[in-house]
């Protein structure tokens, strides 16, 4: 069922800034992101950028250490939200990097919430081409420990993430 909430064309300039890798001077490098989380408008008519909800290339090693464990503490603890993390793992081949559509919707969000983001998922998710990895989480026990997305990415082919042994 769709819900009629509309796509903010900044979330999909972010989308496509954030999946095409064309070579870019260092400072460039620096200003994509890493990691973004997506919420509904204050009239939960259009799905938008969330204020302050990233990680940039440029923060990790300066005021973020470990950008997958700082992406799990940007989710807020009751309510929804769409997020986009840009994984760098490794296999025993090779060093990969690959965006994850995340769709965190924690039991203790309020159920409209719930409705009206599972609702809503189809239009965020056809702006998004070419995403190969989608993950529905429904609590941090989900999505702290890094092997769970170790796990959606490459099954058990996968040794690391963000530079991290599994």
């Amino acid at each position: 069922m769709a819900s009629g909430v509309t796509v903010n064309d900044e979330v999909i300039r972010v989308f496509n800034d954030m999946k095409v890798r064309k070579s870019s001077t260092q400072d460039e490098v620096k200003k994509r992101k890493k990691a973004v989380l997506f919420c509904l408008s204050e009239d939960r008519k259009k799905i938008i950028v969330e204020e302050g909800k990233q990680i940039l290339v440029g923060d990790i090693g300066e005021s973020v250490d470990d950008p997958y464990a700082c992406f799990v503490k940007l989710l807020p603890p009751n309510d929804c939200r769409y997020g986009l993390y840009d994984a760098t793992y490794e296999t025993r081949e090779s060093k990969k990097e690959d965006l994850v559509f995340i769709f965190w919707a924690p039991e203790s969000a309020p159920l409209k919430s719930k409705m009206i983001y599972a609702s809503s998922k189809d239009a965020i998710k056809k702006k998004f081409t070419g995403i190969k990895h989608e993950w529905q989480v429904n609590g941090l026990d989900d999505i702290q420990d890094r092997t769970t997305l170790a796990e959606k990415l490459g099954g058990n082919v996968v040794v690391s993430l963000e530079g991290k042994p599994l």
